[in-house]
């Protein structure tokens, strides 16, 4: 396989994975409604993201960073909200 094609192949799934995360993320913005957000999981997700940026970086692989620049707006969009609504969601319904 040659580096240009493995790129390639970077590039599309930083590309399906990162734009995954906007329809939740617009949801979550537009509605603030997060009761059925897991705050562990959005929280490991977040360090996650942070740690393959950092990988990426090191690395120099453009794929790597620039999804995960976005991936880290759109999942620390959610995760704020989510913070912020710990006390309105536990509430019963």
């Amino acid at each position: 396989m040659t580096p240009a094609l493995i790129e390639w192949i970077g590039m599309i799934a930083a590309v399906l994975t990162t734009f995954a995360w906007l329809p939740q993320a617009t949801q979550t913005i537009r509605t603030r409604k997060t009761r059925d957000v897991s705050l562990t999981t959005q929280a490991m997700l977040f360090v996650g993201i942070l740690l393959w940026l950092a990988y990426g970086i090191m690395l120099g692989s453009l794929p790597l960073i620039a999804s995960n620049i976005v991936t880290i707006f759109l999942v620390g969009a959610i995760l704020m909200i989510k913070l912020r609504n710990i006390e309105a969601d536990s509430k019963p319904e």
